[in-house]
C-alpha cells in the first residue's frame, strides 16, 4: 500500500525501474508465445535446469509443498519434461490438444520484483487466461512465482511455480492454459 504522506518512498531507482520493465517485457513475451502457439520459441524462455511446478490444493485447502512426495497438477524438474510436453502438444499425442486446437488469451497483472540477488530476480504476478475450445470459453486464474536469470544476457526462467486458484476445472490443465 502506498503511503500518501511520504510519496517519495514509493519511487524506485532508474536501475530498479529498468529491471522491472525488462521483466514485464519478458513475461508479456512468454504469454504471447503461448497465445500464438509458438512453442519452440516459448521453450527458449526456460533454462535447461529450470523447474516448472503447479502444486495442487489438498483436502485442507492448502497447497501441496513437496512435488516429490505430494500430488501436483504439473511438475517438471527440468526443461526436458517441458520439451516432452511440447512434443506431445505439437504432434497431437495428447487428448488435451487434439483438434480443434484451443485458443488462449493470457493476461498478466500486478507484476512485482520480490527479490534480486545478482543476476537472479524473483518475481510474483497475478494472471488470468481465457481458454476457448468447443464453442466454450473457460477462465483460469492464479498467481505465479518465477526466478528469472539474466546472467546470459537474455532472461531465462530458472524456476516457475504456478498457483491455480480455480475451484473447479473442466479440462485437463496444460502448460499453455496457465
Amino acid at each position: 500500500m502506498t503511503n500518501l504522506t511520504k510519496p517519495a518512498a514509493a519511487l524506485k531507482t532508474a536501475e530498479e525501474i529498468a529491471t522491472l520493465e525488462t521483466v514485464r517485457a519478458f513475461l508479456y513475451r512468454e504469454a504471447r508465445l503461448l497465445d500464438e502457439r509458438k512453442f519452440d520459441d516459448w521453450l527458449r524462455c526456460y533454462h535447461p535446469d529450470s523447474e516448472f511446478w503447479m502444486p495442487a490444493w489438498d483436502v485442507d485447502d492448502r497447497l501441496t509443498e513437496d512435488p516429490q512426495n505430494e500430488i501436483s497438477l504439473i511438475y517438471y524438474d527440468n526443461r526436458g519434461g517441458i520439451e516432452d510436453r511440447v512434443f506431445r502438444i505439437k504432434t497431437d499425442r495428447s487428448s488435451a490438444t487434439s483438434l480443434p486446437e484451443p485458443r488462449t488469451g493470457h493476461n498478466i497483472t500486478d507484476i512485482e520484483i520480490v527479490e534480486q540477488d545478482g543476476d537472479q530476480v524473483k518475481v510474483r504476478f497475478n494472471w488470468f487466461t481465457l481458454y476457448f475450445r468447443y464453442n466454450t470459453t473457460d477462465t483460469y486464474f492464479g498467481t505465479s512465482f518465477y526466478t528469472i536469470d539474466f546472467a546470459a544476457g537474455e532472461p531465462v526462467i530458472m524456476k516457475k511455480k504456478v498457483v491455480l486458484k480455480n475451484d473447479y476445472i473442466h479440462h485437463v490443465v496444460d502448460v499453455y492454459m496457465i
